[in-house]
């Protein structure tokens, strides 16, 4: 090397990884947030509808938290062998929304009397299952009815 080379080129580091890694960190973060974001009230609601398919109504009942007023002769006419939505032998939870401006998680489930869960292919006992929303509030895991028709945001 003489005095009139040039000094050798350092080549420029590719930033091209990190910013890679920081994109696939921020989609993953964002992908999980997704996916459990009403992993508590879907969770909730699971063990109300598993008493159910099991028979167990005490327990169920104990889950929902009922208001005074909810008697469990009111539960059982919902939710007992007779009642409106039972027998409930099989549930699948379709899909879980926060209404806008509320304490709530909304989770609508599909009841059937049969076990397992019937496919669609099987239209006799498919005209059976009922789809009925429920709320869980978020801060003691309550169940109850909603008011009327839900409206959900997804942010």
């Amino acid at each position: 090397m003489t005095l009139l080379d040039p000094p050798p080129v350092k080549p420029e580091k590719s930033r091209a990884m990190a910013f890679t890694v920081a994109a696939v960190t921020v989609a993953l973060i964002v992908v999980l947030w997704f996916a459990f974001r009403y992993y508590p009230e879907k969770k909730a609601a699971e063990r109300f509808f598993a008493a159910l398919a099991e028979g167990n109504t005490e327990l169920a009942y104990q889950l929902w938290k009922p208001a005074p007023t909810y008697s469990m002769k009111d539960f059982l006419a919902d939710w007992g062998p007779e009642g409106y939505y039972g027998p409930v032998k099989s549930y699948e939870i379709l899909k879980t929304c926060a209404p806008h401006s509320s304490n709530t998680v909304d989770v609508s489930v599909a009841v059937s009397p049969f076990s397992p869960m019937p496919q669609p292919s099987d239209a006799e006992k498919s005209l059976k299952t009922k789809v009925v929303s429920v709320w869980v509030v978020t801060s003691d895991k309550s169940l109850s009815f909603p008011p009327g028709p839900v409206s959900c945001h997804f942010l």
